[in-house]
């Protein structure tokens, strides 16, 4: 039996079972088949009825009828869910903005007959498609074995005849048809919705269908309390037994069931994500700059050169030297490669790969509080008299309870609640009593009953009541006021989120008959016993780390706010007086106003997953990047409705699916290593569009003055798209690049408006060197006349530009302090570039460009603008880290 989850025995707070109801099990229709078998109305269906109904009873189906029903109502299954073909994969990619933005210039390239441009173009293209299709559909395989793990059985009585008897057998869940007769013990999953026919202290946990930690008592008595999932005759598809056993009859299998009506409601993704809303908009940026740039230059050209349409080629280069034609390839690279470090090293499985870049932008993180903050399992917190102070006899009597309880009552074994009790307790204690009776837990009491001899005390039994407050104390023999005091303080315990039960005995003459409720009454108020959520071991320092990160934690559970409070102020997470919200609090605000209370909310509590998802959707409206941990078929809509659906490996099938990252555990520390790596890869691209952009741009204004101060070109469209491959070349190191560990500390998040004042100030600058370097060129060519020497002139630029290139990716690199640290791939790509701008004008390759070895005296003048250039870069950047410090 599976211990460690909390008990509804206790009268402290525990989830409202209606707040997240939905409709109840379809109606099982066919000619001739049985009819709808939960309550249609208000009154309610009994056993009776279900089983005629179901044309069943308590030994089962035949199976030549589990046959005929199994062709009738199909596989007891939910819908079949379909991955995306590799082609698929490859064809989606070619919707991306930038694949779109190059296959445009790669179109415009060979209608002006620049083939070799529009060759490159195409090959960048296709290599980004082709890395990020196989990178998905890795992440789909790796889910489709996940999914092979999960195949369960389930056991159910089955005749070979009309009049043999039952055989208890096992079967896979999916050949399960309504009017089966199953079994369920400790640990077992509900296969199916069905309807109890026999419980023994059978309490079933629901938190993946409603968000609640505490499991629910359920009984096979035909009674009308509760609605929706509260029913107590009523298990559902996706719950677990926590404690007890039980025999129930299968009422809907498959599509028919509860699970899948939640599953099938779910919509697709509302809106864009992080990754996708910041590519949008540096898209358009690059768009409209492309736009206007190709007829400033033929209309400039025209009107002060004399040149038309013979410059249409250089326009179109200089437009592609504007475009980061690496972006795709870089994007997925570095993506890729994350995801594959994130699945060997911790076990995550990222299905989306720009979900990665997302994790590193994620400032806010949703998440529930059961299996992520807290353990499955109560632990003890106090034992309290009558007058609440601490008193270790109340301890001692509940622990007595527990134990004989168990031994008694031929329980399987102990719940949650005594398990914390008799972990706590002296064992010398308990085991100086002797059991003679018990009376077990059940729905209709809420409480138990022991009944011991003491040592020394012949003639005498004394009863040990154990169980909710307000079930003990009104059997107790207590003024109306003392009672009323002794409610108040379960209340405040209550309030403070632990979970309460009352202990109380009593004393009668021994006697042989058997004991009965009758006899629980005029007793001894002895105390309280306490209990709190165990804390998950890695919760407090992964919290402490996520923090650090600049990542606010935001808890949505099914719970008690009250219990939900607690566990944040044990793990230190701050909750201040308006830090608390409920599903009745959201109802009553507007999307704007929810917007604004969602900022400031740290607990949502009592929530449905329609108010998950609504407010995952507020903090996506007030700009925050959230993800979003969730196992359940509860947590189904706010997975999708945050940037970042997130979900552990043993979540239910259909969370796992929804999620763009599956992890090994739900575990925040496995979140913390999802969100370095999203970080690094996040950090590696936004330094690659930075440096390529703000480069780019730099040269595209160098290239516009020059066309306009220049008689000639001032670049050949071969050597043009020369520089821009080799620079292209060397950005590749970027996706292998480890950025300094400063990125860690606050989101990457590419904001349009940031990066194009990154851009505009450090192309400027590119820019000044550039011109600086015309002065260079003349004066080392001995006067202005000097300058009509084309190929020395397009050599001498070339060299610059690879050089200057060259330095941006050494200096402008993501993190501070990058001057100092040992080369890595970023400086061996550097200096291969700088290699390649000094050797190639001298090589003969450099001739096949139209390039020309340049005089000494143009390195030497070279070397001091690159000193001043480095010493502007320099002073730049430390004015850009100082700016983004006081963002942070």
């Amino acid at each position: 039996m599976p211990t460690g989850r909390p008990c509804t025995r206790c009268a402290g707070p525990v989830a409202d079972t209606t707040a997240a109801s939905e409709p109840d099990p379809g109606a099982l229709v066919s000619e001739g088949g049985p009819g709808p078998v939960a309550d249609a109305g208000p009154g309610p269906v009994t056993l009776l009825q279900t089983l005629r109904r179901l044309d069943s009873g308590p030994r089962g189906l035949t199976e030549a009828q589990a046959e005929e029903r199994q062709v009738r109502f199909g596989a007891n299954t939910l819908p079949t869910h379909r991955e995306a073909s590799w082609a698929g994969v490859l064809l989606r990619s070619l919707r991306e903005p930038f694949t779109a933005v190059l296959l445009c210039l790669g179109l415009v390239s060979a209608v002006v007959a620049s083939w070799g441009t529009a060759c490159v173009i195409l090959l960048l293209v296709a290599v980004s498609c082709v890395l990020r299709a196989s990178g998905e559909h890795r992440a789909g395989r790796s889910m489709a074995e996940l999914r092979g793990l999960v195949a369960a059985t389930a056991t159910v009585l089955r005749r070979t005849g009309e009049d043999l008897p039952p055989d208890a057998r096992e079967i896979p869940v999916e050949e399960l048809v309504p009017g089966d007769v199953i079994r369920l013990g400790p640990g077992d999953l509900v296969p199916a919705d069905v309807r109890l026919l026999r419980a023994q202290g059978l309490t079933v946990h629901q938190a993946v269908l409603t968000g609640e930690s505490a499991p629910v008592a359920k009984d096979a008595v035909d009674t009308a309390d509760g609605s929706g999932f509260g029913r107590p005759q009523l298990c559902f598809q996706g719950s677990s037994v926590a404690s007890g056993s039980a025999t129930a009859v299968v009422v809907a299998t498959g599509a028919r069931t509860r699970f899948a009506a939640a599953h099938g409601r779910t919509d697709a993704r509302p809106e864009a994500s992080a990754f996708d809303r910041s590519v949008h908009g540096i898209s358009w940026i690059l768009i409209r700059f492309m736009l206007l740039t190709p007829p400033l230059v033929l209309m400039a050209n025209a009107a002060l050169r004399d040149r038309g349409l013979e410059t249409l080629p250089f326009a179109v280069a200089v437009a592609v030297g504007l475009t980061p034609e690496m972006l795709p390839v870089i994007v997925t690279m570095c993506l890729a490669r994350g995801a594959s470090l994130l699945a060997r090293a911790h076990g995550v499985i990222v299905k989306r790969l720009p979900a990665l870049h997302d994790l590193g932008a994620v400032d806010v993180l949703c998440l529930d509080k059961t299996g992520t903050l807290t353990q499955d399992r109560p632990v003890l917190d106090r034992a309290l008299g009558p007058d609440g102070r601490d008193d270790p006899e109340v301890l001692r009597w509940a622990a007595v309870n527990a134990w004989w309880t168990l031994q008694l009552a031929d329980l399987p074994a102990p719940d949650a609640l005594d398990d914390a009790v008799l972990d706590t307790a002296d064992e010398d204690d308990v085991m100086a009593y002797d059991g003679v009776a018990a009376l077990p837990f059940d729905p209709l009491r809420r409480l138990a009953t022991a009944v011991v001899r003491t040592p020394g005390r012949l003639g005498t039994h004394s009863l040990v009541v154990k169980g909710a407050a307000e079930a003990v104390l009104e059997r107790c023999a207590l003024e109306d006021k003392e009672r009323g005091e002794l409610l108040a303080l379960a209340a405040r315990q209550a309030d403070d989120g632990l979970r309460v039960l009352a202990v109380a005995t009593a004393e009668r003459p021994a006697r042989t008959r058997e004991y009965t409720a009758a006899d629980e009454r005029g007793l001894d108020f002895r105390g309280f016993v306490t209990f709190k959520d165990a804390l998950a071991p890695t919760a407090a320092e992964a919290l402490k780390v996520l923090a650090d990160r600049g990542v606010t934690i935001k808890i949505l559970t099914g719970d008690h706010p009250g219990t939900a409070a607690r566990a944040c102020r044990d793990l230190g997470i701050d909750v201040p007086a308006q830090g608390v919200l409920t599903a009745d609090g959201i109802d009553r605000l507007t999307d704007a106003e929810l917007a604004a209370a969602a900022a400031r909310t740290v607990v949502l509590a009592r929530c449905t997953p329609e108010h998950k998802a609504r407010f995952a959707a507020a903090l996506r409206a007030g700009g925050h990047t959230v993800g979003y941990l969730g196992d359940g078929v509860n947590d189904l809509p706010a997975l999708r409705a945050a940037d970042v659906g997130i979900a552990p490996r043993d979540a239910v099938a259909v969370a796992r699916e929804s999620a763009d990252v599956v992890l090994a555990a739900k575990d925040l520390t496995a979140i913390d290593h999802s969100i370095a790596a999203g970080r690094y890869s996040g950090g590696n691209i936004a330094t690659y569009l930075r440096i390529t952009l703000s480069s780019n741009l730099g040269n595209v204004i160098a290239m516009l003055a020059a066309g306009l101060l220049l008689p000639f070109l001032p670049m050949l469209p071969a050597q043009v798209l020369a520089q821009n491959l080799c620079f292209d070349a060397a950005q590749l190191a970027f996706a292998y690049d480890r950025p300094h560990p400063s990125v860690l500390r606050r989101p990457t998040v590419l904001r349009p408006r940031e990066l194009l004042r990154f851009i505009t100030g450090f192309g400027v600058l590119n820019a000044v060197a550039d011109l600086a370097t015309f002065g260079v060129l003349e004066l080392a060519l001995h006067g202005p006349d000097g300058l009509d020497d084309r190929a020395v002139f397009h050599s001498g630029w070339f060299t610059e530009n690879l050089l200057t290139q060259a330095l941006v990716m050494l200096l402008l690199r993501a993190g501070r302090r990058t001057t100092g640290r040992r080369p890595g791939p970023i400086g061996w790509a550097a200096g291969a570039l700088a290699a390649v701008g000094l050797l190639l004008p001298v090589s003969p390759l450099g001739s096949l460009l139209g390039l020309t070895p340049l005089p000494v005296l143009y390195y030497l003048l070279l070397a001091a603008v690159l000193a001043l250039y480095t010493t502007g870069l320099v002073a730049v950047r430390t004015r850009e880290e100082r700016r983004l410090d006081g963002l942070r």
